[in-house]
């Protein structure tokens, strides 16, 4: 219709929705190099971002009736701050609606979450190569931190577990 805002809408994924959240991450692996979620892996999210509480919490983006991005987050806790910490895991926007505005309002959405709940500060990462992405958050407002993440996947918790263990006859191995 002429004449009519292209307005952002934000959404809380449900389960009715929760394909669409699932074809956004999937076009985000891909993006990212990544492997997509599996089967398994797709009835957990919906699981994890339908149960109550929800193990995370995740919005759609859509413009013009679609969605075309969407965002996740979840909650930690700062020690020292004693106060929460709103951790922002993907913000995705597919490359046909960047600079629409959908980016830019599920980011002010996430900050806006924040702040409600008490938050003393939000926290994200991108991938280093990802340039566009690094860009968009100094526009936002935010920085580059000197803090480096680590990471074990499920092999290397087992294999943490079993560093220094004893044996049977006392002694220590590593």
């Amino acid at each position: 219709m002429p004449g009519a805002s292209r307005k952002v809408e934000i959404v809380r994924v449900t389960p009715e929705s929760a394909d669409q959240l699932i074809a956004l991450i999937t076009e985000l692996a891909v993006f990212e190099k990544l492997d997509p979620p599996t089967a398994e892996a797709r009835e957990r999210l919906l699981q994890h971002v339908t149960s109550d509480p929800a193990l995370f919490h995740a919005f759609l983006g859509y413009f013009d009736g679609r969605a075309v991005g969407y965002i996740t987050y979840y909650f930690t806790y700062s020690t020292f701050l004693a106060t929460p910490t709103l951790f922002l895991e993907d913000i995705y926007v597919q490359e046909s609606a960047r600079q629409s505005g959908v980016g830019r309002e599920l980011f002010k959405f996430c900050v806006q979450e924040a702040i409600d709940r008490g938050c003393g500060r939000m926290e994200w990462c991108a991938l280093n190569w990802n340039v566009g992405a690094m860009r968009f958050y100094e526009k936002q407002g935010g920085r580059k931190m000197d803090w480096t993440f680590f990471r074990l996947d499920r092999e290397g918790m087992t294999a943490a577990l079993l560093k220094g263990q004893r044996s049977s006859n006392g002694d220590s191995s590593t």
